[in-house]
């Protein structure tokens, strides 16, 4: 039997579970919440982004082509004057969550099974369940986490809510090595 082949239980278990523990995170829990807030004249900025039309995508405001515009005179005042951006826009319409949550669920299986084959390739003819759980754990964490932090460096997403996916990670990285160590093949 190929080794994935042995980790499809582990792997599937700790989607699950995971899915789970994301949920309770964002739909009980709501410490994310906090992490959003409300601009006092959203109306008249939406209307403004509205009557921009923008495709869906990322923007940065202001906009430089290169470095050598941001060091220019005309750029810097823009800097100084704010605000300094970075926007997604997404198409119009409500969030399709159920598409979302099957990218997630897919994204959680894609996580579990590569750690999973990371794990068994490493510890391959030992069945040292708890090193194999470790490292699986440690994988999961930088998965799922690692992402959070260049945001906080480049894009300047607040670093509370970087502590916040960090935890989430955690959590995750935990929930994987112990599945992973409870049904190590």
């Amino acid at each position: 039997m190929s080794a994935i082949a042995q980790l499809w239980i582990p792997i599937l278990v700790t989607a699950v579970l995971i899915f789970v523990a994301s949920s309770l995170i964002h739909m009980v829990f709501k410490w994310h919440n906090a992490d959003y807030r409300q601009l006092a004249n959203e109306d008249d900025v939406r209307a403004a982004v509205r009557t921009a039309s923008p495709a869906p995508g990322q923007y940065v405001i202001p906009y430089c082509a290169d470095m050598k515009e941001m060091g220019g005179e005309v750029m810097m005042k823009k800097f100084a004057e704010g605000p300094v951006a970075f926007v997604t826009v997404r198409k119009n319409g409500p969030p399709e969550m159920g598409a979302t949550f099957v990218m997630w669920f897919a994204f959680t299986v894609a996580v579990a099974a590569f750690a999973g084959w990371l794990a068994m390739t490493a510890y391959s003819g030992k069945t040292n369940a708890n090193m194999a759980g470790q490292m699986v754990g440690l994988v999961s964490f930088i998965a799922y986490g690692g992402g959070s932090v260049p945001l906080g460096i480049w894009m300047g997403k607040p670093w509370s809510s970087v502590t916040k996916d960090l935890l989430d990670a955690v959590i995750y990285g935990v929930i994987s090595g112990l599945v992973f160590m409870w049904l190590w093949p």
